[in-house]
């Protein structure tokens, strides 16, 4: 004999939705806040640079912090600036497009031929050697910028263009990228057809690998240039002319000279405002081509 148990009363889906919904929403609203005080934290530091950018010399430190200037104080203060020791300023510009250019391309490409033979050939300490690559990621600039000036300096190399550039040939991180997006991008049974077809390595690492590795190489190169550009520690160890600064080194020269000269501090805003432009355009530009190659890329 048996007895039936009780029949438990059915939930109602209206009443189970309304109960679930404030747990979904508190959950939600968490992460919301984290990332709407992350973005307040990095724009308020922008938003400080560009109001400032506006005033004169003489409202800068005598106006409210966050009060813009409606008058011609940024034009004023860009027109100072490019007259400021016979233009050095945009010298310095040029520099800095000339490390960040130069570098990234080349650091780019390195890490693209590096990152596609890890990927897609076997060969005795490949493991070892893609371990080593990844402890350099973990590597500070400020532990490697003595030995690199040390090694440039034996050779007579430092305070020069290549000084600057040659260190950042190589990017660990970016070889890591590249080796990534080879693997998962770059199917074998392509490269074993074009091999068939008695194609070369090097005509199918040019022909078929690079262009579908793309989009990962204009992420590669974005990084590297943005890190170029912002570098500080190894300009400022290797260059001592003034000549060869990049912006990073020659704000702060600009800077250090305000100690004495409250009116250079406008000059200093103003080119920390225009150094932060070309970042900005790049990074639109490139964006437009990296969502162009990841469709292409797809469909191919």
């Amino acid at each position: 004999m048996t007895i039936d148990s009780p029949a438990r009363p059915a939930v109602s889906p209206v009443i189970a939705t309304r109960t679930e919904r404030p747990r979904r929403r508190g959950i939600a609203v968490l992460p919301t806040a984290v990332l709407l005080l992350g973005a307040v934290y990095c724009l308020v530091p922008t938003l400080w640079i560009l109001i400032a950018s506006t005033k004169s010399r003489s409202e800068l430190f005598s106006t409210a912090t966050y009060l813009p200037s409606f008058g011609s104080g940024l034009i004023d203060n860009i027109a100072d600036l490019s007259s400021y020791d016979s233009g050095v300023f945009w010298h310095w510009m040029f520099n800095s497009f000339l490390y960040a250019g130069v570098g990234g391309l080349v650091a780019t490409a390195v890490s693209a031929a590096t990152g596609y033979a890890l990927a897609k050939y076997q060969f005795r300490g490949r493991t070892l050697l893609f371990k080593t690559i990844l402890a350099g990621v973990l590597l500070p600039q400020v532990v490697l910028a003595v030995p690199q000036y040390l090694l440039l300096a034996r050779v007579g190399s430092t305070d020069s263009y290549p000084a600057v550039i040659l260190p950042q040939l190589f990017n660990p991180y970016g070889i890591y990228l590249c080796r990534i997006y080879a693997a998962a991008s770059v199917p074998d049974s392509l490269l074993d057809a074009g091999r068939m077809d008695g194609a070369s390595e090097w005509r199918m690492f040019s022909a078929i690998g690079l262009r579908l590795m793309a989009p990962g190489l204009i992420t590669v190169f974005l990084l590297q240039f943005i890190v170029i550009w912002n570098n500080f520690l190894l300009p400022f160890v290797m260059v001592t002319s003034d000549d060869k600064f990049p912006l990073t080194v020659g704000l702060y020269s600009l800077l250090r000279h305000g100690a004495n000269q409250a009116s250079l501090y406008s000059l200093v805003i103003t080119g920390t405002l225009l150094s932060v432009i070309p970042v900005i355009a790049l990074f639109l530009s490139l964006q437009r081509y990296w969502r162009i190659d990841l469709v292409t890329g797809g469909l191919k």
